[in-house]
């Protein structure tokens, strides 16, 4: 056996995948800031400045896109901040997003924001160049194709670039990230169509409000991460189990029975008793388990690194306790990779 092959089974895809799975979507590490998002984000930001636009909407991580009913905040499918969660959403639903379907949804989501944190719609003209807003929102719709009302925009999967069709609303947006987005030629591109007055309005409305203050703040948002408590798997209407057989590296059942879940004030983080005891930990394993040095290290390594993700503690006074149940799975996950090749039975 070697450090290569066990490294390979702990952090292989079937491996992370049911870790991900197996994890509450409050819980998983992502964020907007440093992800792939962020400098897609900032470039929506940057074009709102190219137009003279002070403001600045609240983007949040939640399960899709959205803007919440006339809240102006943006929300962006979590999936989109990690590779790995890419790649599950993917694997799920047989579609991801690339950076040119990102920004028109930014764009989009954008006019949105824009509309509910001014109130435009009660704004002279909005009514009489998008329809009202307080007309019914239909889940679905009869699009009229090839009509020249309506910018194109969305490539939706049900309606084509028709939906700006859908409600006044969705109409305002759709028109407002056409004028949003740099290089759309939309003074040549819809010259001899109907809805250049639409982008007319957008444009005019857009120097009115540039230097205003906005009426409307995010005061709640619609299924933040932070309240989705729900299983990754449980999101994609999966049972995870069914992904556990080809998940020979998955240690978190083994670590959660040794750490289960402790809330007191003296708790101590089970990460930081296996990194404070490492080297004693090594030798022990090698001793007892007959695999080489770098073998035991990167079962450490996961052992470790799970522990921090899963944020696992322990009572503080029981550390000795712990340390050698530490001990005993770390050398068990090893005796079992040394005679069968895999972590898991």
């Amino acid at each position: 056996m070697s450090a290569s092959r066990a490294k390979k089974l702990l952090s292989d895809w079937n491996t992370v995948r049911y870790e991900l799975l197996n994890t509450r979507i409050c819980d998983l590490p992502v964020q907007i800031k440093g992800s792939r998002l962020d400098p897609m984000v900032k470039r929506v930001v940057g074009e709102l400045e190219a137009k003279g636009l002070r403001y600045r909407p609240l983007f949040y991580l939640t399960d899709s896109w959205g803007c919440p009913n006339e809240v102006p905040a943006v929300g962006v499918p979590f999936y989109l901040a990690d590779p790995l969660l890419s790649r599950v959403e993917e694997e799920q639903t047989g579609e991801i997003e690339d950076t040119a379907t990102v920004m028109m949804f930014l764009r989009h989501e954008t006019g949105h924001a824009v509309n509910y944190a001014f109130r435009l719609w009660e704004r002279p003209g909005w009514v009489e160049t998008f329809g009202r807003f307080s007309a019914p929102y239909r889940d679905t719709f009869q699009p009229v194709r090839g009509s020249r009302d309506f910018v194109r925009h969305l490539n939706h999967s049900l309606y084509g670039r028709n939906y700006a069709q859908k409600h006044p609303d969705e109409d305002f947006a759709e028109t407002f990230a056409v004028w949003l987005s740099p290089r759309s030629g939309w003074r040549r591109r819809y010259r001899y169509w109907p809805a250049l007055r639409k982008l007319k309005y957008v444009a005019g409305l857009m120097r009115a409000i540039r230097n205003e203050t906005p009426v409307s703040t995010p005061d709640r948002l619609f299924r933040p991460l932070s309240e989705m408590t729900m299983l990754l798997a449980e999101h994609y209407g999966e049972r995870a189990e069914r992904f556990r057989a080809a998940a020979q590296g998955y240690v978190d059942d083994k670590l959660r029975e040794a750490f289960p879940p402790y809330r007191g004030r003296d708790r101590a983080r089970a990460h930081e008793l296996a990194r404070s005891h490492r080297a004693d930990l090594t030798a022990a394993v090698a001793k007892w388990s007959g695999l080489e040095v770098a073998e035991v290290e990167t079962i450490l390594d996961k052992l470790e690194d799970r522990a921090e993700s899963l944020r696992l503690c322990y009572p503080r006074g029981q550390a000795e306790n712990k340390l050698v149940e530490l001990a005993a799975l770390a050398s068990a996950l090893a005796m079992d990779f040394a005679y069968t090749g895999r972590f898991t039975r």
